[in-house]
């Protein structure tokens, strides 16, 4: 690497969440220090195609500015070229160079290439948190930023995750699930199912998506039916669970192996539960840094946000969400995201830096945990060379 660390940041994406990833992609590159780093957007649009800017030397002035011209026109192309191209080389190329990616720009006028020393995903939601473009870069051996392609899918996955949760010992709430085909073949058995085991009110999820898009509340049978219907529009698979009167409390994890957790968040939500608009939107909903909990129960939260994290495999950051149920004081996991979001609303980076740990340093930890684990990485023989010695 020359003196400054050159950060790929890819945002967007083909998901319910590429407004909030474009969010996420301006607030982070407006954090970044840029005596440090060299930023090479790399924008996907809504329809899957790869373009990039030009390198930043300097904060963006707005999110729009991130589009590089808008979506206008564009078509989506269901190979692998508009990607590839963006790499400035063909699969076999990246894959064969086992190093550093070289990335040109994505526009007319080429400039000339330019080398990357890690890539830093910041797309939410399927495409991106899901462990899709985590594999990629895996295959072409750049380092990157966050969650592997194991521990991103089962934490994009609701259902495998609480599987996991489920084997790990740590206590949730009670859930259903099916999938589409189930759902058309025999809706009722699956309604019957759901009214037994969970009663309304219910909560309605698509497994494969979050920042809580598609999310609903049904307090009947017919609310139920037409959740389950709206979630099926993000998702295959849908993930009905049983309402909690509980506190959402929340807690960041950063680390590779050796995971530590910050200080637990609450959140009071502006509106019946934290959907899309009371994240997102008005703004209002209420944080509280750190929650106010006993110091038992604070240590509990930690200890078992680490466990969740390693559970799946966890590496660089995610941000684990917690019920605390009102009647008992029960501690219930709710999930693990592998991706949370930078936003000014964010939790994620709050809480950290309630535990003392300033946005401008968190960046810089998490790039630094990206090239610790790909030089980790590099010690495994994957051409089977040392099983002849």
């Amino acid at each position: 690497m020359g003196s400054k660390v050159r950060v790929g940041l890819v945002y967007g994406g083909k998901s319910g969440e590429h407004e909030v990833s474009l969010q996420t992609a301006f607030a982070v590159m407006r954090e970044f220090d840029y005596n440090q780093y060299e930023i090479k957007p790399f924008y996907i649009t809504k329809q899957g195609e790869w373009k990039s800017g030009a390198t930043l030397l300097a904060a963006p002035e707005s999110v729009e500015s991130l589009r590089f011209g808008g979506e206008g026109g564009m078509t989506s192309s269901r190979s692998l070229a508009p990607l590839f191209s963006a790499l400035d080389q063909s699969a076999g190329g990246a894959i064969a160079q086992g190093g550093e990616a070289t990335i040109s720009s994505h526009s007319s006028q080429a400039a000339p290439a330019e080398t990357v020393d890690v890539m830093f995903p910041l797309l939410h939601g399927t495409f991106g948190e899901d462990g899709t473009i985590q594999g990629l870069f895996e295959m072409a051996n750049i380092p990157y930023v966050g969650a592997g392609v194991l521990a991103s899918a089962v934490g994009m996955d609701k259902i495998m995750m609480k599987k996991v949760f489920a084997q790990e010992g740590l206590p949730q709430c009670v859930y259903r699930h099916f999938n589409r085909t189930q759902w058309e073949k025999d809706a009722s058995y699956f309604i019957m199912e759901c009214e037994i085991a969970l009663g309304y009110p219910c909560f309605i999820k698509p497994a494969n998506l979050g920042s809580s898009v598609g999310v609903s509340k049904a307090k009947n049978r017919e609310e139920l039916i037409e959740a389950v219907n709206y979630a099926f529009r993000f998702d295959r698979k849908v993930i009905v669970e049983e309402f909690i009167d509980a506190r959402e409390i929340e807690v960041s994890v950063l680390g590779n192996d050796e995971a530590k957790a910050s200080v637990p968040g609450e959140i009071a939500p502006s509106n019946e539960f934290y959907d899309y608009k009371a994240k997102y939107i008005d703004g209002k909903s209420t944080m509280v840094i750190p929650a106010e909990l006993s110091a038992e129960l604070t240590e509990s939260i930690r200890e078992m946000a680490v466990r969740a994290f390693q559970a799946i495999d966890g590496s660089g950051l995610s941000r684990v969400d917690f019920f605390l149920r009102k009647d008992d004081n029960q501690l219930l996991i709710n999930e693990v995201n592998t991706l949370p979001g930078f936003t000014p609303f964010s939790m994620y980076p709050l809480m950290w830096r309630e535990t003392g740990v300033p946005y401008k340093e968190l960046l810089d930890t998490l790039i630094r945990l990206a090239l610790e684990r790909h030089r980790d990485k590099q010690r495994i023989d994957f051409t089977g060379e040392s099983l002849k010695a």
